[in-house]
């Protein structure tokens, strides 16, 4: 198999974990019913959960795996046509209302798969960068947020202050317009 289909058979194969786990996640919603994510917000005048709502319906950007996790990287429409258009690639920033989340999972081995893959586990956290030079003109017109998911409680709460918690390690991408995830080809 080349490589060009092992990148495609890995993106199939993670893209179809992650609109699983996102099926299980809406299947899972009733029971956490007790908590209005959209009412949190990060200290410190940080980014507002209720700014990304629907962001389980936008479009893969990529997906991503660390030693433990794995992560969909997803993005609204302005985003998704700025990668499609070349951004940053091509020189240019994102366009302002960009905005991006990442679903973090703690790894598991699909145990019925007939090769090894790891799978979406347990929710670990949710990651939210969104562009706004207006609102944001000291890190670049971006904004960073994450809020970390307890599964005792099923709730979601911020675990950073402040909307520029991510900028320092996203400086190291600034000719990328501060965005570590590239828009492979499909």
């Amino acid at each position: 198999m080349n490589s060009k289909n092992v990148i495609r058979t890995v993106m199939v194969t993670a893209s179809l974990a992650v609109i699983g786990s996102l099926a299980g996640l809406a299947l899972a919603a009733p029971d956490q019913a007790a908590q209005d994510r959209y009412t949190l917000t990060v200290p410190g005048g940080g980014l507002a959960f209720s700014d990304f709502k629907g962001y389980d319906t936008w479009q893969s950007v990529a997906v991503s795996e660390t030693k433990t996790s794995v992560k969909a990287i997803l993005a609204n429409d302005a985003m998704i046509q700025a990668y499609k258009h070349g951004v940053p690639g091509n020189g240019k920033p994102f366009p302002e209302g960009s905005k991006v989340v990442k679903i973090e999972w703690l790894k598991k081995l699909n145990t019925k798969a007939p090769y090894v893959v790891n799978v979406p586990g347990t929710l670990k956290s949710l990651s939210f960068i969104e562009k706004d030079s207006k609102r944001f003109p000291n890190t670049h017109g971006w904004a960073y947020a994450q809020f970390t998911y307890d599964t005792a409680s099923q709730t979601f709460k911020p675990s950073v202050t402040g909307p520029e918690c991510g900028y320092v390690c996203h400086t190291r991408v600034a000719s990328q317009d501060y965005t570590y995830t590239a828009y492979p080809p499909r």
